[in-house]
């Protein structure tokens, strides 16, 4: 009675330990499984459920069937140019062969490093080839956009100079001609990358570059270009305003010159008639009465003069006629 009641409790407790161990396993929705037994791999199993496995000798390890995500560092890398700047890049992929997944990679976040090994040498091969521009824009169209260029409108009016005409062009902002474009690339990047990742059990969905940024001396050399163009037209704006401004001033000297001219010009004409008009009165007055015209203007002509002679030598002349003379003539 006694063995019976052991062998009875050894066989429950074996049941036991069976089924806390388990001969089944379950997969959801998105789930797949390899089955290893001793180290090698026994089968595969893709299908959601549940399924049987060999309790002690059989070990499941389950990987997921949804795509996944790949977010890389920033890379900075050179252009055709050798200008440098910062590359992140981000991917999408799945599992696509579970069992040569386990057997070459083994782990999800061994399948992350080696993501970082194929992408990233893929991105940084394909950037070096390209100038910055193929990298940067995905078409032509920004070059077909018309903007207004205020500079170049005040260039173009007709009171505009020659010397503003000719810098005008520094504003204009001219666009290089893309061949391939960032979306181009992006999928050459994939698809130089997908023809490794099948022989590690993986799809590449897509590789995707998300943000370009340059680097430091690339964005300062950015910098002082454009503030370098800036100073390029502030320049010429003040070079056309002293240029107006000696044009202007010569032309208001030649005005006040002509003005002063025309003026001076009308002043003798108007005293030259005004004298002509004088003697014609004097002439007129004189012929009225020589004697009293003759005897008046010579008494003006002492006022004005007399008060100057400090002392007179003689008074024999005809000046003094009307003074020394008792007729007075």
């Amino acid at each position: 009675m006694r063995k019976t009641i052991i062998t009875l409790v050894i066989i429950g407790v074996a049941l036991l330990v069976i089924s806390l161990l388990g001969p089944y396993y379950i997969l959801t929705e998105g789930e797949q499984a390899v089955i290893v037994q001793f180290g090698r791999i026994v089968r595969v199993d893709t299908q959601a459920g549940v399924h049987y496995k060999a309790p002690f000798v059989e070990n499941v390890v389950k990987f997921s069937k949804k795509v996944q995500s790949w977010d890389g560092d920033a890379q900075r890398i050179p252009t055709s140019e050798n200008q440098f700047i910062w590359v992140d890049t981000t991917a999408r992929w799945r599992i696509s062969d579970a069992k040569k997944f386990y057997e070459s990679v083994g782990s999800m976040t061994q399948a992350q490093g080696r993501m970082d090994d194929v992408i990233d040498s893929e991105v940084r091969k394909v950037i070096s080839k390209n100038p910055l521009r193929e990298a940067v824009r995905d078409s032509n169209i920004i070059s077909q956009i018309k903007r207004t260029n205020a500079l170049a409108s005040v260039a173009g009016s007709a009171e505009s100079s020659q010397g503003l005409s000719n810098i005008s062009t520094l504003a204009e902002i001219k666009y290089e001609k893309i061949d391939t474009g960032r979306r181009a690339l992006s999928l050459l990047m994939r698809d130089e990358a997908r023809t490794i990742m099948p022989q590690y059990g993986m799809e590449l969905i897509d590789v995707i570059i998300r943000q370009i940024k340059y680097s430091d001396d690339l964005t300062q050399s950015v910098y002082d270009r454009m503030i370098k163009e800036r100073n390029q037209i502030a320049q010429a704006f003040r070079s056309d305003g002293e240029g107006e401004k000696a044009r202007w001033l010569g032309q208001t000297t030649r005005e006040l010159k002509q003005i002063q001219s025309d003026a001076e010009r009308k002043a003798k004409e108007i005293k030259a008639k005004a004298d002509a008009e004088a003697l014609a009165i004097r002439n007129r007055a004189y012929s009225q009465d020589p004697d009293f015209a003759d005897y008046w203007m010579a008494l003006e002509e002492y006022k004005t003069i007399l008060p100057k002679f400090d002392k007179t030598m003689t008074t024999d002349s005809d000046f003094y006629k009307y003074l020394y003379n008792k007729r007075g003539r």
